[in-house]
């Protein structure tokens, strides 16, 4: 079966540094895929190259089995590809009702303004943004303007979602509420690429979880082996994370 998305040997340099340095990773339909590793590791260049922002200087990027990593990033979101920011980044001034609706006629589908907001209607209700509708992005919580982000990306009609640390700066029962809205998107149909730095994320969340460290894919398997492979342990984890999750799965 054709992957929803791959990655063949895919680097990316800056002058003489290589923020992605030979990668390969596959996403098949249905997945929650983790994306770890130290800052600086080249997470977020992934995220760029799939989505158009940052072309990869060397090697393929297939989109269900067409080659993508030469088009824009406009054609890239067209073709089910959407993606939230690690910072978040709505239009502040707009109501979280146009925020969403603003995806569904870009990539959406929608062809009239009123069917947008038909749309981003149901998208707030769905990540529990209904109250906040008219209100402008700029005076919502760190929280909600999050799940904007999500709202923003799935009014896109997305086929794969990444996810640009989409817990980061929040509270433990926000990060509940967080990972609960994850798994009903997946639930949705919708593949994901979380990137994480979150463990409690990754390991209750995804079935896979890939490991960057200096650019280069040094582990991808379930979530249980990853936090066993010594070179994870040495390059992110720590010995006493990874005692810590050994004695939880004694």
């Amino acid at each position: 079966m054709t992957p929803l998305l791959e990655l063949e040997h895919v680097s990316r340099t800056f002058g003489g540094l290589k923020a992605l340095d030979d990668v390969s990773l596959r996403l098949e339909e249905g997945e929650i895929v983790g994306l770890i590793g130290p800052n600086g590791a080249g997470k977020t260049t992934l995220v760029n190259v799939v989505t158009g922002v940052t072309p990869a200087t060397r090697g393929r990027v297939l989109f269900r089995g067409a080659t993508i990593e030469r088009l824009s990033p406009d054609r890239i979101a067209h073709l089910g590809i959407a993606r939230t920011s690690q910072i978040v980044q709505p239009f502040p001034r707009m109501n979280a009702l146009d925020n969403v609706a603003g995806g569904a006629l870009f990539a959406g589908g929608c062809r009239t303004l009123a069917a947008a907001r038909e749309k981003a209607h149901e998208h707030l209700a769905f990540t529990g943004l209904s109250d906040v509708a008219d209100q402008a992005a700029s005076t919502l919580t760190l929280a909600d303007r999050k799940r904007l982000e999500l709202a923003r990306g799935l009014a896109m009609n997305p086929k794969l979602l990444l996810l640009d640390e989409v817990n980061a700066g929040l509270n433990a029962a926000e990060i509940d509420s967080a990972l609960d809205l994850v798994r009903a998107i997946a639930a949705r149909g919708v593949t994901i690429l979380v990137i994480e730095h979150l463990m409690k994320v990754v390991l209750n969340a995804c079935s896979r979880v890939a490991v960057l460290h200096h650019g280069q894919l040094i582990a991808d398997a379930a979530p249980n082996d990853v936090v066993r492979d010594p070179k994870v342990i040495e390059a992110y984890l720590g010995t006493k994370f990874a005692a810590r999750h050994a004695a939880r799965l004694a």
